[in-house]
């Protein structure tokens, strides 16, 4: 049996990035996001308040680094993102690409623990991103 289907072949490693993610127990990321205001001038000086929105991306895959034997420094995580997956939100949610997506991301919950995006790297094949990986650090609640 032979696979006739007429399918773009750039789009091969984006699909299979999504089954790998999904396949090793994937879930999904929450992104904790500013909402995109109109009136700049108001937003500067606060007559409008900031929205915040909660965007899910599914499936992601994380995993933890190796430790750095240097005390104080906190653990690291790295989250896998499906390309397909980032590019619908940022089309959904009108940023003009997916860098401003990440840009205006506060925070990132994955299974009710938060984390901060320190840096960010694609991955992709026949000049198409298939695969985000996100350094990411947990977020240490503020003492008062």
């Amino acid at each position: 049996m032979s696979d006739t289907a007429p399918r773009n072949p750039v789009w091969a490693p984006q699909m299979l990035a999504d089954a790998l993610l999904r396949s090793v127990a994937g879930t999904s990321a929450r992104l904790r996001v500013t909402g995109i205001n109109t009136d700049t001038s108001q937003s500067e000086v606060g007559l409008v308040a900031t929205t915040f929105l909660d965007v899910v991306v599914s499936p992601v895959a994380m995993r933890r680094l190796r430790p750095s034997w240097q005390e104080g420094n906190q653990p690291k995580w790295e989250l896998f993102m499906s390309a397909t997956a980032v590019e619908q939100q940022v089309g959904a949610l009108s940023f003009t690409s997916v860098q401003a997506l990440f840009a205006s991301t506060l925070a990132i919950t994955i299974a009710g623990q938060d984390y901060l995006i320190e840096s960010i790297a694609s991955n992709e094949a026949f000049g198409t991103v298939y695969l985000y990986r996100l350094l990411l650090r947990e977020a240490r609640p503020q003492s008062l």
